[in-house]
Order: structure tokens, then sequence, then C-alpha cells
């Protein structure tokens, strides 16, 4: 008996390594996204998913005799596999091509390796086909006078040489991507429809930028002629009422005192919600999916403007304060609410502050944002048309009354919608840069003169005179 217990014994313990070696799980490398163009100083994201860990991640870089070679490695810890339940994790390798290595512009082979960190160190490697690019792209933008108004959107239009995987206007720290232009000669010729943050000072100058992977980046400035704004400064006065509305609607598993939830949904709410509408922008289709102009909600009357600076005050004293960015336009309750223009539905569900939402794209990083209403009558993917019902107004969310809330963005950034109800506004500083020639040479700006801002346009007989913005 003791012999056999004894081979037995040996049996599992020859058994427990093999047993160990064929239950290990093979890893899964990639780089997101996936590399098409690489510079001489290049930061790779490499994205492993391995239950057991990583031992070691490689890169290498190869043209003809030139290679380049990064790596990270961890401690071996083949015998603690059944501890392992590691998370997909993404290592940043940095992996250079100078000249100086034999590199140079040009086609080049990518080969991203990673192995696991158990007792099989199985591996997983990807191979892709990229371009070297040793000097940064270059611009020639258009010569036209740019009008903009702070909290507004304007159109340029360039061409970029040279190798290049972004571009676009960088205004402060936003950044706004470019699309290539209808009719160019190939996909170098751009147009950007970008925004001037409201928030953004009037001083700061908008330039067009164009990068490579290699963080290589040009920068050009170009003509603008710049329209500051004052916003409205607006007190409201919060009842418990009110509050008790908007913690019910917004919060209703919340607990603690009514003003400090209703704070926390002014603020970090108000916050995550604006962020859920900027994350839309990857949805926009690229292409045009609207005709001039957009549509304001009829027989309305303007109770809010864009940019309206907010103190709350609760039993005499200030609690809060919030920049409200959109129009709130009331009219009769439940009115129905339609698409300004035509466009596909992006959003079309709850959305915090802004009760029922519907968010309509309208292409090219255009969008529409329609809040606040009671009922829904539109899904997600839907087609809709310039006028087609998309729900009917309500008080749903952060509303005291029932009205619309209606906003437009750009690339993720809200903006005045005054602009967008003026066809002449669009005609000028929209469409006729896109219609017009390639950009690069000279032209005589269309949209030169110095023109006041439009009011929001007065429809059928309930519409009240509004008062100028200012």
């Amino acid at each position: 008996m003791k012999y056999v217990l004894l081979i037995v014994f040996v049996v599992l313990l020859l058994a427990a390594p093999a047993t160990l070696f064929f239950l290990s799980t093979a890893p899964i490398v990639e780089v997101t996204p996936a590399p098409k163009g690489l510079g001489v100083d290049n930061q790779l994201p490499v994205k492993v998913t391995s239950p057991h860990g990583v031992r070691f991640v490689t890169a290498v870089l190869t043209q003809g005799q030139a290679r380049s070679v990064a790596s990270q490695e961890q401690p071996a810890e083949r015998w603690m596999f059944w501890k392992k339940h590691m998370a997909p994790s993404t290592q940043t390798l940095h992996l250079t091509a100078k000249k100086e290595q034999g590199f140079q512009g040009g086609p080049a082979k990518l080969v991203v390796e990673a192995a696991a960190n158990d007792l099989r160190s199985s591996s997983d490697t990807k191979t892709y086909d990229v371009f070297i690019s040793m000097e940064p792209p270059r611009l020639s933008v258009d010569d036209l006078e740019h009008i903009i108004n702070q909290g507004g959107a304007e159109l340029v239009t360039f061409t970029v040489a040279g190798y290049y995987t972004e571009s676009g206007v960088m205004v402060g720290n936003y950044r706004f991507r470019s699309f290539p232009m209808p009719g160019g000669k190939n996909e170098n010729d751009r147009f950007c429809l970008f925004a001037f943050p409201w928030d953004v000072s009037a001083d700061t100058r908008p330039l067009v930028f164009a990068r490579n992977p290699g963080g290589q980046e040009v920068t050009a400035p170009f003509r603008v002629k710049m329209h500051p704004k004052k916003f409205r400064k607006r007190e409201l006065d919060l009842s418990d009422e009110f509050l008790q509305k908007a913690v019910s609607d917004i919060d209703p598993s919340g607990t603690g005192d009514k003003l400090d939830r209703f704070l926390r949904i002014n603020g970090e709410t108000r916050k995550q919600n604006n962020k859920t509408l900027a994350d839309l922008r990857d949805q926009s289709e690229k292409r045009m999916l609207w005709t001039p102009p957009f549509q304001q909600l009829s027989n309305s009357k303007v109770e809010a403007f864009f940019a309206d600076v907010r103190t709350y005050k609760y039993n005499g004293k200030k609690v809060d304060e919030q920049v409200h960015l959109g129009f709130d336009l009331s009219k009769v309750k439940q009115a129905p609410v339609v698409a300004s223009n035509s466009g596909k539905v992006v959003w079309a569900d709850r959305l915090g502050i802004y009760g029922n939402c519907v968010v309509v794209d309208h292409g090219y990083g255009l969008q529409s944002i329609y809040g606040h209403l009671s009922k829904i009558e539109v899904t997600k993917g839907q087609m809709v048309e310039r006028g087609g019902e998309l729900g009917r107004s309500g008080a749903t969310g952060l509303a005291g009354g029932d009205h619309l809330h209606f906003s437009m963005q750009i690339d993720g950034v809200q903006v005045n919608p005054i602009e967008w109800w003026d066809a002449h506004w669009i005609k000028d500083r929209v469409m006729s840069k896109l219609n017009g020639p390639a950009p690069g040479g000279a032209k005589t700006a269309t949209a030169s003169k110095d023109e006041p801002e439009a009011e929001p346009k007065k429809v059928g007989h309930t519409a009240r005179k509004h008062p100028k913005r200012r």
C-alpha cells in the first residue's frame, strides 16, 4: 500500500506541470487603432489580453536592412498560473525610426509580439504594413476673411501636402476634425467646420493643423475677424417644490438633503451628460445629410439664450452657478417637436438633466439636440427629414416647465444655434466655401461684410419680439 501511494504521488507530481502547460491560454495582442504610418519618434500603444499576465511585449520595425526594437518585460511568474486573472492591459512602447538607424521615408513592416506569463509562455504576433514619414506635413490655407462670433461656428478650407493622419482646426485646447472637400482633387483638399467655444477667450487665434503618427505637427494661421460676445446673466430662485421635482425625476433612488442632491445633479450630472453628448461626435456621418437652412420650432417663444450664465439662489443665498448651453423654446404643452433638418438619430433616450432627449446627426460632426421631451417618437438609427416629428415638448429632466431645450454641436462642442437658423449666414459662411474653388488659391471672400448676428426668427402670430443678444 505504501508503494502504491508513493507511485500515485509521483504521477501527480509529474502530471501537474503538464496540466498547467496544456491549460495555458494564449494572449491576444493588438495595436489600436491599427497603425498605418509612423514618424521618427513614436509612442506605440499595445493592448494585450492575457488572463495569466504578460511576460513581455516587443515591437520590431524593419525597412530593408534597418531595424528598430522596443520592448517591455515583466518578471517570470510561471508557477503562479492558478492565481492569474489579469484584465487586459495597454503598454506603451517607445519606437524610433531615425535616419541614423538607416530608415528613410517610405513603406516598412511592423511586427508586434506578446507572450503570456505562465508555464507555457504562449505568444501572439501581429504584423502591420506601415509608412514612415521623416518630415512634417505642409499646409496651404485659403485666404478668405473668416468672421467668427464667440460661441459660434466657421468653416475653413486648406490643402495638406506630405504624409499625415490627422488634420483640422485647433481653438485653444479644442480640436476639430477635417474632411475631404466635396469635389476636391483628392483627400488632401480639405475643409473643417469648427466651433469657437463660448468659454475660449476672444483673443485666441484659431490655427489649422496637420499631424503625422510620429508626433510631427505643423500649424498655419488664417485670416480671422473676431466678434467677442457678452453673454447674459440670470438669477434663478430655487423652490422646495422644484428641488423635489428635480431630484425625483433625475435621482429617484438618491438619499440625503434635497439641495445637496440638486447641486450634484446640476454640477456632476450636468458635466457627465454633456460628455455623453460630446462623445456622439464619433457617430457622425462623413457626409452631408442636411440642406439649408435649419428650422426653429414654429410659433415658439425664446425663454433662454445660448450661454446664459445662471446664478442659482436658495432662500436668498447663492448656491450654484452654471452655463445654459442652448435655447429654451416654449409653445403649448406637449407641442410637436420636429427635426430642424434631415439626418440620422444617434440618441433617443433619457439623459439626466436633459430628460427625454433626441440627438440628430447631420454629418461632418454637426448635430442637433432636443431636450426635456415628454415623449420620444423616434429610435436610434432612424433617418428623419426636416420637419419630421421627433417627439413632444415636456418638462422632463432639469426643467421647471413645459418647453424644448434646443442646441447644436460641432464635433462635440455646443454652439449658438442662432446662426444655423439664418439662411444668409449658412450661404455665406458654409455653402459658398464648400461649393467654391479648391482651397489654396486666391479667393474673394463672400462673407467679408461686417454684418450683425441674426436674431431668432419670429415665427407665427404667437412669437414675441426677442431682446437683442449681448
